[in-house]
C-alpha cells in the first residue's frame, strides 16, 4: 500500500508552525489511507500508509470508530458511509461542479458517452463530477478518481495553464514513472506536448495512463481566461478510435465549455 502522499519536508514546515494541529493531521492522514485496495484495511498497513506507528494509527482509528466515520473488529476497518459527509460539503459549494454539471449532462446526452470534469490536485488530476447518458449501464472513471497529471489528457490541459517556465519547473519537480508502455517520461517532450495541447486547446491521451483507454480534453476556462478544469470524454480503444474522439466528439466538447466562461469567476 503507498504512504499518502505528503514529503518529509511538507510535514516538517507543518510541525513548525504554532496554528498547526497535528492530531488532526494524522487523523486526516489515517482517513486518506483507505481506498488505497479493495476491501477491508489491517491496521498494519493504515499505520504503514500514515506514516503512523500502529499505537497512533490504532488509537485514531478508535475515535474514527466512535464517531461513525469508521466501522472494524480491531484487526481490519473500513469506511462508513458517514466520511460521505466530508466530499458533500465540496461538492454542493463548488461552483465550477455546480455551473458546468448541467452542461455535462447535455454533453453526454449529445455524445452518448460520459462526460467527466477534472481539477489540479497537486501533482494529479481529481475528477469532481460525472455525466452519464440515459442508458442502463455505462463505463467510466467516478468522482474522487485520480491519475497522474503528466500522462493524462485532462492532466495535460490543466498544466497547459501555466506559462512555460513555471510549466517547466512544475516538471522538473514532479515524479514521472511509467504507468504503461506507451506511457511518454522524457521532461522535454513532455513539455513539447503540453505547449502544442495549449496552443490547440484540447488534449488526447492514448493509453498512457491506464491500458487501453483513451481519451479527450478541452479546458474549462473562467470570465478571465484562466483555466480551471479539464472536460473529458474517453474509453477503450476497441470502442474509440482517435478519429471518433477528435471528429465526434472534440466540437461537442469545445461548444460546451466554451458557453460557461462567463459564469465562473
Amino acid at each position: 500500500m503507498p504512504r499518502v502522499n505528503r514529503t518529509e519536508e511538507q510535514l516538517e514546515a507543518r510541525r513548525k508552525d504554532p496554528d498547526f494541529v497535528e492530531s488532526l493531521d494524522r487523523g486526516l492522514r489515517v482517513i486518506e489511507a483507505f481506498g488505497r485496495g479493495p476491501g477491508p484495511t489491517t491496521l498494519s498497513d493504515i499505520a504503514k500508509a500514515a506514516d503512523l506507528s500502529r499505537a497512533t494509527a490504532r488509537r485514531i482509528l478508535i475515535t474514527l470508530q466512535r464517531c461513525g466515520y469508521v466501522r472494524g473488529d480491531g484487526k481490519y476497518f473500513e469506511l462508513c458511509p458517514s466520511v460521505l459527509r466530508l466530499a458533500s460539503g465540496y461538492l454542493s459549494s463548488n461552483q465550477i461542479v455546480s455551473v458546468l454539471q448541467p452542461v455535462m449532462d447535455e454533453v453526454a446526452a449529445e455524445a452518448r458517452e460520459v462526460c467527466s470534469l477534472a481539477i489540479a490536485d497537486g501533482d494529479e488530476a481529481v475528477f469532481i463530477a460525472r455525466a452519464s447518458p440515459a442508458r442502463v449501464f455505462s463505463g467510466g472513471i467516478d468522482v474522487g478518481y485520480r491519475l497522474p497529471l503528466f500522462c493524462t489528457s485532462v492532466g495535460r490541459v490543466l498544466l497547459g495553464g501555466y506559462d512555460d517556465d513555471a510549466l517547466r519547473d512544475r516538471l522538473d519537480a514532479m515524479e514521472i514513472e511509467k504507468q504503461t508502455e506507451f506511457t511518454v517520461t522524457d521532461r522535454r517532450s513532455l513539455f513539447e506536448t503540453i505547449v502544442a495541447d495549449r496552443e490547440r486547446g484540447y488534449s488526447l491521451a492514448d493509453q498512457e495512463a491506464e491500458d487501453g483507454f483513451r481519451s479527450l480534453s478541452v479546458p474549462v476556462r473562467r470570465y478571465d481566461d484562466r483555466i480551471v478544469a479539464a472536460m473529458n470524454i474517453g474509453g477503450h480503444v476497441d470502442r474509440l478510435s482517435t478519429t471518433d474522439l477528435l471528429d465526434r466528439f472534440l466540437p461537442i466538447l469545445k461548444k460546451a465549455a466554451g458557453s460557461v466562461s462567463r459564469q465562473l469567476v
